[in-house]
């Protein structure tokens, strides 16, 4: 288990209003597993891969990533168990323009303050999983979609990270890129990590080894054992 949120939920507060964006939710997140989250716009999907990814935090109940309680810790704990054992996948792929493919990937290890040389090797090796090597000096404008996709997933890996969160990933991409991410995606899975990935696209289910569904911030699982949002023993 990397990831477990126990009655977590998140609200907020829109004049007199309160808006509940994700209903007390208690699920666990495992290694060497593809957790698809499907549901409709709107139906706090999204705010519950914000929460695994510690961008926000539960209004109540608990959540631990990596075996950290997340309210326990402090703005710069927060920060490098971020940096160190989450990576983030986006639908816009999020690419700096000015840098080539290469220079994106290898950014989230000179914020680690890892050695050039050892920089240099992580970034060709994970390049090369997502088969983008032969790309490596382009410019994210001088890339398909696809391939951008294929760079921003090489980004999230090159830390080697332990829970990979996906935000509509194929959103953007042809037939043809959609099977090449998705099988990479599933691959990273069943090589041991866990893989959440948020969308709305059907197409996905055949990839996934758990499916959850969020309709109007209530969770449950639509492929595995649970009921009403909690899992069964």
């Amino acid at each position: 288990m990397i990831a477990r949120l126990e009655q977590a939920s998140k609200k907020y507060r829109v004049g007199d209003q309160e808006i509940v964006a994700l209903q007390p939710t208690t699920m666990d997140i495992h290694e060497g597993e593809l957790l698809l989250i499907i549901g409709p716009s709107g139906s706090g999907k999204t705010t519950l891969l914000s929460l695994l990814g510690c961008v926000i935090y539960p209004s109540e109940g608990r959540l631990w990533v990596d075996g950290q309680e997340i309210k326990k810790l402090k703005d710069k704990q927060l920060a490098k168990l971020r940096l160190n054992t989450i990576g983030f996948v986006f639908q816009n792929f999020n690419l700096l323009a000015p840098l080539t493919a290469e220079a994106n990937v290898m950014m989230p290890l000179q914020l680690q303050g890892v050695g050039s040389s050892e920089a240099k090797r992580k970034t060709k090796e994970a390049l090369e999983f997502v088969g983008m090597s032969d790309r490596r000096r382009n410019l994210p404008k001088q890339l398909s979609g696809g391939q951008q996709q294929r760079v921003a997933i090489a980004r999230a890996l090159v830390t080697n990270p332990k829970l990979l969160l996906c935000d509509e990933p194929t959103a953007s991409l042809d037939k043809d890129s959609f099977a090449v991410v998705m099988g990479e995606l599933r691959h990273l899975a069943d090589e041991g990590k866990a893989v959440c990935v948020v969308t709305h696209d059907p197409r996905l289910k055949a990839y996934a080894h758990r499916i959850v569904e969020v309709n109007n911030g209530i969770v449950k699982e639509v492929l595995g054992g649970w009921n009403n949002g909690k899992m069964e023993d």
